[in-house]
C-alpha cells in the first residue's frame, strides 16, 4: 500500500501546486458517473493478525490477487465551494463472507462528504472523504465507514475525473472485516448551464480633458502649484530635498529635514555634533559619550574625570588631579622605612621594627584617603632566584603587619624588586646595607 497511497497523495499535491485557475463555477452542479474499483478484504485483516510493520514489509498492499474488482454508479453534487456530497452504488464481484455462506456478487451503498483543499476554480484538487455505507456479504448486511483521500480533475466544469483510496472501517467485526477500496472514475455535469445576461452598452459621453499646465498629473483645478511640476501627494507642489515637506512649507528646501522642524534638520545649538534631541546639555558644548555634556569633573579641581587619577579628591593638575601628600608626613614615613629590619636571609620582621611601623600605621589611619606602596629591595649577594622572592616576601610582611594594626589592605600594595634597583654601590659593605631596604611610598 505504501507504493500506492504515497504516489496518489504526491500526484494530488503536485498537480494542486501547478493547477491553473479557470473561470468555472465555484460550486459543482449535479454530476452522475461511473467508476471501476478494487476492494482488498485481506490486507487489513492481516494487519490485525500480525503487525502493520510486517504487512508493510510483505508488500501485500500491491498484490492484486488479493483484490476483488467491481464498478460503481455515482451521483455527485457540490454543497459549498469546498465541500461535496456523493452517493454511490458499488457492485463487487467477490465471494467474501464471514458467516460461511457466500455468493459471487455483493451490493454496497454509500453516502459521503468530501472536503476539498481548493475550490472548483482549480483543475486538480485533493480532498478528504468521510461517510457511511452498508453492504451485503453472503447472507448478511453490514454497515461500515469509508475514510480516505482522493483527487478530482476538473475539465471545463463539465467532466470530472475522480481518484480515491479509502480505508473502510466495519462497524460490526463479527459480520464484516475492515477493507481497502480503490477507485477511478468520471462524472458528467447534468445541471442546466446558466444563461449569461447580454452585456449592456452605454454610450460614453465626450468630456473635455481637464487642464494640467505643468504636466505633473495634477489638474490645475486641484494643483496648489499649477506652474511648477510637483507631486500629487503635495497637491502638485515639489519637494526638492525629499524630506516629506513641500518646498512651499519647507524652511530648508535644499536640506533634508523633519516635519516637526518645518523641513530643517534637528538643530545642534551648542555645535558639539550632538543634536538637541539627544543632547542632555544642549547649550554647553560636550562630547557624544556623555550625551552632549562636557566630560565631568566630580571633585571640581579643574581636571576632568577621564584625566584625573583621583576623581573624588581635589588636587592640582600637575599632580594628575590628586592631592599632594604633606611633606612632613612623607618625611616621617621615609624615616620609619629606614628603621625596618629583618632577620638575615629571611622575611621575619625584627621586634625593633615595630615602633617605626606603628608610626606608619598611625599616619595611614589619620587620613583614610592615603594609599601606600611597599617596595622590597635586596643587595646583589646571592642570585635573583633567591633575592627576588625574598624581597617580595619582606614587602608582604610589612603589609601584613600594617594590616594587623588596622590599616585596610585595599589601601596598600606590596611588590619585590630583588637587586634590580640599587641606591648604593654593592661592592662595599655600606652600600649593600643601604640596598637591603624597604621603601614606603605614599600617594592618593
Amino acid at each position: 500500500m505504501r507504493r500506492r497511497i504515497l504516489p496518489l497523495a504526491a500526484f494530488a499535491m503536485l498537480f494542486a501546486s501547478v493547477a491553473s485557475g479557470q473561470e468555472i463555477s465555484r460550486k459543482k452542479g449535479k454530476l452522475i458517473g461511473f467508476s471501476v474499483n478494487a476492494t482488498d478484504f485481506k490486507t487489513p485483516n492481516d494487519i490485525k493478525a500480525t503487525s502493520f510493520k510486517d504487512t508493510w514489509k510483505k508488500g501485500d498492499w500491491h498484490n492484486f490477487k488479493n483484490h476483488d474488482f467491481g464498478f460503481s454508479l455515482m451521483y455527485w453534487q457540490g454543497i459549498t465551494n469546498k465541500i461535496d456530497f456523493s452517493g454511490r452504488y458499488n457492485g463487487v464481484f467477490t465471494n467474501y463472507s464471514k458467516n460461511g455462506s457466500s455468493n459471487e456478487y455483493s451490493n454496497e451503498f454509500e453516502g459521503s462528504l468530501h472536503a476539498r483543499l481548493l475550490n472548483d476554480n482549480y483543475t486538480v484538487n485533493p480532498f478528504l472523504t468521510a461517510g457511511v455505507g452498508v453492504g451485503n456479504y453472503g447472507s448478511r448486511w453490514s454497515p461500515y465507514a469509508p475514510l480516505g483521500i482522493g483527487a478530482q480533475v476538473n475539465i471545463a466544469g463539465l467532466t470530472y475525473i475522480f481518484v480515491q483510496a479509502n480505508y473502510r472501517l466495519a462497524f460490526n467485526q463479527k459480520k464484516h472485516d475492515d477493507n481497502l477500496f480503490w477507485s477511478i472514475g468520471f462524472t458528467e455535469n447534468i445541471s442546466k448551464p446558466k444563461k449569461s445576461e447580454p452585456v449592456k452598452t452605454v454610450p460614453i459621453p465626450v468630456i473635455e480633458a481637464p487642464k494640467d499646465t505643468d504636466g505633473d498629473g495634477v489638474v490645475d483645478s486641484l494643483d496648489a502649484c499649477p506652474d511648477i511640476k510637483g507631486l500629487a501627494q503635495f497637491q502638485g507642489c515639489p519637494d526638492t530635498d525629499g524630506d516629506g515637506v513641500p518646498d512651499k512649507d519647507d524652511k530648508c528646501p535644499d536640506v533634508k529635514g523633519l516635519v516637526r522642524y518645518n523641513g530643517c534638520p534637528i538643530p545642534d545649538t551648542d555645535g558639539d555634533g550632538v543634536n538637541d534631541e539627544e543632547d542632555k546639555c544642549p547649550n554647553v558644548p560636550g562630547v557624544a559619550r556623555y550625551n552632549g555634556c562636557p566630560v565631568p569633573d566630580t571633585d571640581k579641581d579643574g581636571v576632568n574625570d577621564e584625566e584625573d587619577k583621583c576623581p573624588n579628591l581635589p588636587g592640582p593638575k600637575e599632580n594628575n588631579g590628586c592631592p599632594v601628600v604633606k611633606e612632613e608626613v612623607v618625611k616621617k614615613v621615609n624615616v620609619a622605612a629606614g628603621k625596618i629590619f629583618f632577620t638575615t636571609g629571611t622575611a621575619k620582621l625584627m621586634a625593633k621594627s615595630n615602633a617605626s611601623l606603628d608610626l606608619v600605621a598611625a599616619e595611614m589611619k589619620k587620613d583614610a584617603d592615603l594609599k601606600l606602596s611597599i617596595e622590597g629591595h635586596t643587595d646583589n649577594t646571592g642570585t635573583d632566584k633567591v633575592n627576588q622572592p625574598l624581597s617580595e616576601k619582606r614587602a608582604q610582611a610589612v603589609l601584613a603587619y600594617l594590616k594587623s594594626k588596622g590599616v585596610d589592605e585595599s589601601r596598600m600594595n606590596a611588590a619585590g624588586f630583588g637587586s634590580a634597583n640599587p641606591i648604593a654601590d654593592n661592592k662595599t659593605a655600606k652600600g649593600r646595607t643601604l640596598n637591603r631596604r624597604v621603601e614606603l611610598k605614599l600617594s592618593y
